[in-house]
């Protein structure tokens, strides 16, 4: 137990020296995502160059809702507890993608009231993006 808690916090120090270096980015889009309501769509967000996501923790929000978060990743689980409630059940990460560095997040049944700017974020890198979701009515 104690050699995979040395290896663990010796994995996080090189990913933090990697990161420190101000290379990695995250990319959203520059140009707005248009949806229907009723659409599944994608919001784009992307760590380049890649990097393993899959244990960090990644939050998607909205700086103009209480609670502000609609997504939030961490130790591998989605925090539902402390998700917008009007988010509950329509969003989720492209699970697969994430050793890609690849943290696009899936919005289904969108709703009018989804319009706005989310924010990608890593925390642990300080690394935001930002995305603008425009609903066509």
């Amino acid at each position: 137990m104690q050699q995979l808690r040395s290896t663990s916090v010796l994995v996080v120090h090189l990913l933090l020296i990697h990161f420190s270096t101000g290379q990695s980015k995250l990319i959203g889009s520059s140009q707005p995502i248009m949806a229907t309501v009723g659409d599944d769509i994608i919001l784009p967000c992307q760590l380049e160059p890649a990097v393993d996501v899959a244990a960090m923790t990644l939050e998607w929000s909205r700086s103009d809702l209480i609670p502000r978060f609609v997504f939030v990743w961490r130790v591998g689980l989605d925090l539902v507890s402390i998700k917008h409630p009007s988010y509950r059940g329509r969003t989720s990460l492209l699970s697969d993608e994430l050793k890609h560095g690849n943290m696009s997040l899936k919005l289904s049944k969108v709703k009018p009231a989804d319009e706005g700017t989310y924010r990608c974020y890593i925390p642990v890198l300080n690394e935001a993006s930002f995305v603008e979701l425009v609903v066509v009515k």
